[in-house]
C-alpha cells in the first residue's frame, strides 16, 4: 500500500478507477479530480460510503483542485473526452492534448515524484504529451494500452475455445488503436500454441476483433465508450507497482532504442515494479510481426507531428 493514488478525471473510466484501487486497498488515500464542480466529490462520496461494506479503509475523497492530490505516489489520467460513434482516436488529438498539458504541469507541480499513468486517448500521443510537460524520466511516465488490448484479446479466443481466460497466454503490442500488434506467435493456452486449437481464418478474424474492441463498445454505447475494462488494466498497472510485483505486462513505454525505435511512446513489455517502469523486454519478432510493429510505430509518430506544446 502507497500513501495517495490520485485519479483525473471522475468519469466512468476515472471513477471506475478509483473504486478499483480503493477496493483493493492499494493506497491508504485515493483522491479523484475533476472539473466538474460537484462530481468528484458526489462520486469520491459515495464510494467511501461503500467501504464499510466492500469491507475497505481507504479513504475516497473527490476535489476540483489540486492540492489535495499533493505528494501523489501514482496518478492515473483519464482526463478528456470520450470517443463518439466513427470518431477515431486520433480525432480526439488536439483538444486532448491541451487537456492532458494542463494535467501534467499541475502533477509537476504537486507530486515531482509520482509515477503517471496515461489513459486518455490517443493513449500513446498522450503519453508522449505527460513526459515531454513534466519532464519526468521515462521509469515514471507509461500508458496503459496493451493490458487492455491484450484483456480483449485473451477474451475473444476463451469465448471461441470455451476455455478459461486464466488459461490464454497472450501479449499484444503496438500502438492503441487500428494498427495494434497481437503476437500469435507468444498466443498459447495453458502453453499449447493457440495455432494447433483453431483454424488461421479464425484466429484472423479474432486479432480484427481485438483491433476494433473499443470501437465496437463505442458502437453499442452511442454516447459513451468503454470503462469496465480500461479502468482494470490501469489498476492491474497501479498494483504491479504498489505491491512491486515485478509483472512482465504489455504497456506504453517510451522507447530509446528497443525494437530499433525512440523517441515514442509505444506499446512493448515491459517489467512493472515499485520504480514503474524497470525493464523493456525485447522478444524475438517473426517477419511479419516485425513489419507490422514498424506500421504501427508510423501511426503513432503521424499525429506526433501535429502536436504543438
Amino acid at each position: 500500500m502507497v500513501n495517495k493514488v490520485t485519479v483525473v478525471g471522475a468519469g466512468n473510466v476515472g471513477a471506475t478507477t478509483a473504486q478499483r484501487v480503493a477496493e483493493k486497498e492499494l493506497a491508504r488515500r485515493v483522491v479523484m479530480v475533476d472539473v466538474a464542480e460537484g462530481v468528484p466529490q458526489g462520486k469520491g462520496l459515495d464510494q467511501w460510503q461503500s467501504a464499510p461494506i466492500e469491507g475497505f479503509d481507504a479513504r475516497v475523497v473527490g476535489t476540483n483542485g489540486y492540492d489535495e492530490t499533493a505528494d501523489s505516489d501514482i496518478v492515473v489520467i483519464t482526463a478528456g473526452i470520450a470517443r463518439k460513434p466513427g470518431m477515431s482516436r486520433d480525432d480526439l488529438l488536439n483538444t486532448n492534448a491541451g487537456i492532458v498539458k494542463q494535467v501534467s504541469e499541475n502533477i509537476k507541480r504537486t507530486s515531482p515524484d509520482a509515477i503517471v499513468i496515461m489513459v486518455s486517448n490517443p493513449l500513446d500521443v498522450m503519453a508522449y504529451v505527460a513526459k515531454e510537460v513534466t519532464g519526468f524520466p521515462r521509469e515514471r511516465v507509461l500508458g496503459m494500452a496493451g493490458v487492455l488490448d491484450t484483456g480483449r484479446y485473451r477474451a475473444f479466443l476463451a469465448e471461441a475455445l470455451d476455455v478459461s481466460v486464466r488459461d490464454i497466454q497472450a501479449m499484444v503490442l503496438g500502438g492503441h488503436g487500428d494498427t495494434m500488434v497481437p503476437l500469435v506467435s507468444y498466443t498459447s493456452v495453458s502453453g499449447i500454441p493457440v495455432t494447433q486449437l483453431m483454424p488461421r481464418e479464425q484466429l484472423d478474424a479474432i486479432v480484427t476483433r481485438t483491433r476494433n474492441g473499443g470501437a465496437e463498445i463505442v458502437k453499442y454505447l452511442k454516447t459513451g465508450s468503454a470503462y469496465y475494462a480500461p479502468s482494470s488494466g490501469a489498476v492491474q498497472m497501479v498494483e504491479a507497482i504498489v505491491r512491486d510485483q515485478k509483472r512482465i505486462l504489455p504497456c506504453a513505454a517510451y522507447l530509446q532504442g528497443e525494437y530499433g525505435m525512440e523517441g515514442l511512446f509505444l506499446g512493448v513489455p515491459c517489467k512493472l515494479g515499485r520504480g514503474g517502469l524497470e525493464q523493456v523486454i525485447e522478444v524475438e519478432l517473426t517477419n511479419d510481426e516485425r513489419v507490422a510493429l514498424q506500421k504501427s510505430a508510423d501511426a503513432v509518430r503521424e499525429p506526433m507531428g501535429a502536436l504543438k506544446l
